[in-house]
């Protein structure tokens, strides 16, 4: 899921014709791969990256790491919503991807770029990489990783939207501006790049801001809080059903 506000509209325009002014940044791909949200095109990744491997109870986690060593298995899979099994599979294709065990931000905008070959995912990857990183060190360990893909894949409702309003909570002041949902929209459209249809312009995810953000702001006063993230979420059975499609098993 990239976000529910620049896709609130996603399985909905799957199901029905296309209009030729529809402006939604998820129309029209030929790709099979487009109707895939982020973390399942993770799990995916993961998966190609290993299939090959045995399917082993073997403690991955005995192998060492050059600075940083990840927790147990038994206590990571007792934080989070993931098993022992699926946990190992991660933690292949992360250390495969980050053999020091801790990622920077230039080493996720160039993950993140894998997925998105067709748009630019510099800027989204970066406003995703702070809500995932560690303040003191600026970076992300394999433990951040597990925990906030538990929480967006198989968390509750209310967790996955907290994310999401930590994503587009540019300043992280418990509010959500217009400029600021401009922008994370606009780094959306950037990596979707050519996957768009109708073509996207330069006032595109201001236009399409402009359409939604007062439906959000029930009160008018000009900004978003949470409460009314979850209120206007929990109207659209589309938003729904596409929070709910990130359960994903491995």
């Amino acid at each position: 899921m990239y976000s529910v506000v620049a896709h609130q509209n996603y399985r909905k325009r799957e199901r029905s014709p296309r209009s030729q002014n529809d402006n939604s940044p998820t129309g029209g791909h030929t790709d099979p791969n487009r109707k895939l949200s982020l973390y399942q095109r993770i799990y995916r990744y993961v998966k190609q990256q290993f299939h090959q491997e045995k399917d082993e109870e073997t403690d991955e986690f005995n192998f060492h790491i050059a600075r940083y060593r990840p927790e147990e298995l038994q206590k990571l899979a007792s934080k989070t919503k993931f098993t022992r099994k699926e946990i190992q599979l991660m933690y292949r294709g992360f250390k495969q991807e980050c053999p020091t065990g801790m990622v920077d931000e230039d080493s996720f905008k160039h993950i993140f770029s894998q997925f998105f070959p067709l748009g630019d995912a510099t800027n989204y990857a970066h406003y995703v990489f702070n809500t995932i990183k560690q303040k003191q060190t600026g970076k992300i360990s394999f433990e951040d990783f597990l925990s906030i893909l538990s929480k967006v894949s198989r968390g509750s409702v209310q967790e996955k939207l907290q994310w999401v309003f930590g994503l587009y909570d540019l300043n992280g002041d418990g509010l959500i501006t217009k400029t600021e949902m401009v922008d994370v929209v606009s780094s959306i459209y950037e990596m979707l790049g050519r996957a768009t249809h109708p073509t996207v312009n330069d006032t595109s995810a201001k236009d399409h801001v402009e359409k939604i953000f007062h439906l959000i702001d029930t009160n008018k006063d000009g900004v978003v809080t949470i409460e009314e993230l979850v209120q206007w979420c929990s109207r659209d059975e589309h938003v729904l059903k596409s929070l709910e499609t990130l359960d994903t098993v491995l």
